[in-house]
């Protein structure tokens, strides 16, 4: 026993310890995660897509915070990728009650969906489900579904079969 704390103290002055481990953790749940993203492809191209995305939501009463261009942002530093946009969305009466429920549950809103183009033209759009967000952060039993109303608008703005 005395000589597993002196191989630990010398795994942690070392580093090891300390590098290693998290990031097996953090590899571990976020790889955890993306199995649950929804991945839907689009019988529009890239622009359409994202106009269509764009209509419907706000159409439905969703806000659009944010339209990131995330293309252009690499363009912007000299770097090239595939058109990709990330909707930020929401509906602050809808998720401002589940913030106060579970005030870290913010760190789950506004929603996000990801429009990006593969080699091809094949054009995706990628999202969590509201299911995916159950209990996290606290958030009691049921109110993760209150988030779902989007996910149906999504599919059909994009021309996706039900799912």
């Amino acid at each position: 026993m005395k000589d597993r704390g002196l191989v630990l103290r010398r795994v942690a002055a070392s580093g090891l310890l300390l590098t290693g481990l998290p990031w097996t953790t953090t590899a571990h749940s976020t790889e955890a995660s993306m199995t649950d993203a929804k991945r839907l492809q689009s019988a529009y191209p890239f622009a359409d897509t994202v106009q269509k995305l764009r209509s419907t939501l706000e159409g439905r009463g969703f806000t659009i915070f944010a339209a990131i261009d995330q293309r252009e942002a690499a363009k912007s530093v000299g770097l090239d990728m595939p058109p990709t946009t990330l909707l930020v969305y929401g509906n602050p009466k809808g998720g401002t009650p589940l913030m106060i429920a579970a005030p870290d549950f913010g760190l789950e809103l506004p929603l996000k969906v990801l429009v990006r183009e593969e080699a091809g033209g094949k054009v995706l759009v990628v999202y969590m489900p509201a299911s995916s967000l159950e209990g996290r952060h606290g958030l009691p039993a049921g109110l993760a579904e209150k988030l779902a109303g989007a996910e149906p608008l999504i599919a059909a703005a994009i021309g996706a079969p039900p799912r």
